[in-house]
């Protein structure tokens, strides 16, 4: 099943969405208000470099709760989320920054089961155009096989001339019914 450009829900279609005058992002910015009263010098004086000198590149998709699910804490590791988690020259310019001005040197790439980017086509970019009157400038970026497009993601770090360190570069499905990491090798 394709998701068209407009099948997007619209608030009033979010069966979760708040009341009218109580959105989201009231309570947001409630809970971070509650948040700053708790937070502390340590927190303040942490360091943006990471501790464990590695970047996540991973799917923007909810359920991936990335700290907890690789015992990671604040502190320890860059994350880079978009759909699909594909490695587009967005994400080479976040991993080159990462790398040459923030020190880290291992990448870890996590694709995921029931990706929603697999029911998508470029289609979906002519959809847009034909909506709003000018097409995106952007690729879909989507894929059938999740297994393939980790291989490729792999590839498009280990090739990129702009990252200093391409030697620790490893691929990953999550499975997000069991919330665990099935390594890809890069070869098959």
């Amino acid at each position: 099943m394709s998701i068209s450009a407009s099948q997007a829900l619209s608030p009033s279609d979010d069966p979760a969405a708040a009341p009218s005058g109580d959105s989201v992002t009231d309570r947001i910015v409630e809970a971070n208000a509650r948040y700053a009263t708790a937070y502390t010098e340590a927190e303040a004086g942490m360091d943006a470099r990471p501790a464990q000198k590695v970047t996540v590149v991973t799917c923007m998709d909810a359920r991936l709760n990335l700290p907890e699910a690789l015992g990671l804490k604040v502190g320890d590791l860059h994350t880079l989320r978009n759909a699909g988690g594909v490695i587009t020259d967005d994400v080479i310019r976040s991993l080159t920054i990462s790398q040459r001005a923030l020190g880290t040197r291992s990448v870890v790439l996590i694709h995921h089961s029931g990706c929603g980017m697999q029911t998508l086509t470029e289609d979906f970019r002519n959809e847009l155009a034909d909506e709003v009157g000018e097409r995106p400038n952007w690729a879909v970026e989507s894929f059938k096989d999740v297994d393939a497009d980790v291989r490729q993601s792999m590839q498009r770090v280990r090739t990129s001339p702009f990252l200093l360190h391409t030697d620790d570069v490893r691929g990953f499905v999550f499975d997000v019914k069991t919330g665990l990491l099935r390594e890809i090798d890069p070869q098959d």
